[in-house]
């Protein structure tokens, strides 16, 4: 719907022929805002009374009022149109950030892991096939800012070598990436780490999965495309660093101060060469790559 009405409907229960109104509304928000309450009631199907009635029970004088309410919203810089399946992808993986910056409201859940995992010995990180990628990009940011970061992409005997040596190193906690379609391997393995005694946090698409682990960090997944899309899960991920990071600050700071100097040094990045000054990294606001 349009932002506007869609803002003004939230919560509301419309009769059957409020909800025609507001479906005539929705396909054509455009057109609809300049046509007189007779217009609209005839292209809707309803009566005219009807679409009085349905502007007051949003709380406007009339229907004119609610025109004008509107019309901001299609007279704009912007001009409105509907989307296509793209856009419409797009938007829900917009909605499913939003999930999850609305459960960050609280955000000691994910300090506190954040501080169990920043004094964590080595640091395993597990992701199998498509979840592979995220633990990847999960434990290359860690790494920056963690002396031990141990990544498992790999399933089979070497698998289970890494979480035993992990344990033995003495680690206490087990980070995976577990993503549908939940590979039975990967459920395997978290049950492997707790028989041994390693905690498990767990970064997925919802807390109802079909496995156990001690902290389910959970963000939904884009499911309009023929692929899933991981954007909310990545962010989740990204503010579990950001926690590491902030639950360490001196270790923080010196760590990526000492990454920016060698890289400073190396030329690794085409806006570094040899020789240029970075600008001094602060721990929970340094930035790099």
């Amino acid at each position: 719907m349009g932002e506007g009405l869609d803002r003004l409907l939230e919560g509301r229960r419309l009769s059957p022929v409020q909800r025609r109104i507001a479906r005539y509304l929705n396909d054509h928000l455009a057109e609809a805002v300049f046509l007189s309450s007779v217009e609209l009631a005839e292209r809707a199907g309803v009566s005219q009374p009807s679409v009085t009635r349905f502007a007051t029970s949003l709380g406007f004088a009339g229907y004119p009022e609610l025109r004008q309410a509107l019309r901001p919203f299609v007279v704009s810089e912007r001009p409105l149109s509907r989307a296509n399946d793209l856009q419409t992808a797009i938007d829900a993986e917009i909605e499913n950030l939003r999930s999850v910056r609305d459960r960050l409201a609280d955000p000691s859940v994910i300090a506190e892991l954040g501080a169990a995992l920043a004094g964590c010995q080595p640091l395993p990180v597990l992701g199998l096939r498509v979840s592979s990628g995220l633990a990847t990009t999960f434990a290359y940011f860690a790494r920056r800012i963690h002396p031990d970061v141990r990544l498992l992409t790999h399933g089979g005997s070497e698998l289970a070598d890494g979480l035993d040596a992990a344990r033995r190193a003495g680690a206490a906690w087990l980070v995976a990436v577990v993503l549908p379609r939940y590979p039975a391997e990967a459920v395997r393995a978290l049950r492997g780490a707790r028989e041994l005694g390693l905690r498990t946090a767990v970064i997925t698409d919802r807390r109802d999965v079909p496995f156990e682990a001690d902290v389910i960090l959970d963000a939904p997944v884009g499911e309009r495309l023929v692929f899933d899309a991981h954007t909310a899960p990545l962010a989740l991920a990204m503010v579990l660093v950001e926690a590491m990071a902030d639950a360490a600050p001196l270790r923080t700071r010196a760590r990526l101060e000492e990454y920016e100097r060698m890289i400073d040094r190396a030329g690794v990045f085409t806006g570094n060469r040899p020789g240029t000054a970075s600008p001094p990294a602060s721990a929970g606001n340094a930035r790099t790559r």
